[in-house]
C-alpha cells in the first residue's frame, strides 16, 4: 500500500508551480559597503619661543691606566697626578623675550563648500527625475540584490588652535674636573699592581648677572 502523504504531484500541480531563477555567482555579492567621510579640519598652533643664556664649562680630565693580563712576574703601575685651578667669573644679562600677538578666526566653513540636499522625499531628486521605488512584493529583487547593503556618511568640521608662548634665560657655570688611576693583573702569578690617582682642584665660581625671561601672549581665537 502507498501513502497518502507520498502522493506525486499531477501534471496540472507541476504546471500551476512557479519558480524565480537564481542570480549568476559572480554578480552575487554577500556585502556592499559605501563609505563616504567628508572631513574639514582647520588647524593654527603659532609657537613664540626666547631663548637667552650665558655658560661657562670647564672640564679638565686626566687618566691613567696600567694593565697585566695573563703576565706572569710583571707588574703595573698607574699614576695620575692632576692639579686644577679653575677661576671662573661671569658677568652679564640674559634677556629672553617672547612677544606674540595671534589673531584666528575659525568660524568659516573649513571645507569651502555649500552642500544642498538633492533628493527630495516625494519619489523624485531636485531636478524633477522620478526614481521608481522598489515593490516589496517583489522577490526576484530580493535575490538580485546585497546580502548585506552598508552605507555609512561621515561628515565632520574640527576647527583647533593652540598659540604657544614661551621664554627661558639661564646663566650656569660649570666646573667637572675628573682624575682617574687603574691598574690590574688578571691571571697573573708574582705580580704587582698599583694605581694611585692624586687630585688638586681649586674652583672659584662667581656669577653676577641677571636672566630675565618675559613673554607676551596675546590670542584672538574665534571659532
Amino acid at each position: 500500500m502507498s501513502d497518502p502523504e507520498l502522493q506525486p504531484l499531477s501534471d496540472e500541480e507541476l504546471a500551476a508551480e512557479s519558480g524565480t531563477a537564481l542570480p549568476d555567482k559572480e554578480v552575487i555579492s554577500l556585502l556592499d559597503l559605501n563609505a563616504d567621510l567628508d572631513l574639514g579640519l582647520d588647524a593654527a598652533a603659532p609657537i613664540d619661543l626666547a631663548v637667552a643664556a650665558n655658560a661657562n664649562v670647564a672640564a679638565p680630565i686626566d687618566a691613567a691606566v696600567g694593565a697585566n693580563v695573563l703576565s706572569s712576574g710583571s707588574q703595573a703601575q698607574a699614576l695620575s697626578d692632576q692639579g686644577v685651578i679653575i677661576d671662573q667669573g661671569l658677568t652679564g644679562e640674559a634677556v629672553a623675550e617672547g612677544n606674540q600677538d595671534s589673531g584666528i578666526d575659525q568660524a568659516a566653513d573649513p571645507s569651502g563648500s555649500d552642500t544642498t540636499a538633492g533628493d527630495t522625499t516625494d519619489g523624485t531628486t531636485g531636478s524633477g527625475t522620478s526614481v521608481d521605488a522598489t515593490d516589496p512584493t517583489d522577490t526576484g529583487s530580493v535575490l538580485d540584490g546585497d546580502l548585506l547593503d552598508v552605507d555609512v556618511d561621515v561628515a565632520t568640521d574640527l576647527d583647533l588652535a593652540a598659540p604657544i608662548g614661551g621664554a627661558v634665560a639661564a646663566n650656569a657655570n660649570v666646573a667637572a674636573p675628573i682624575d682617574a688611576a687603574v691598574a690590574a693583573n688578571v691571571a697573573s702569578v708574582d705580580s704587582d699592581a698599583v694605581a694611585v690617582a692624586q687630585q688638586d682642584a681649586i674652583i672659584n665660581q662667581d656669577i653676577d648677572a641677571d636672566a630675565t625671561a618675559t613673554t607676551n601672549q596675546t590670542s584672538d581665537i574665534n571659532q
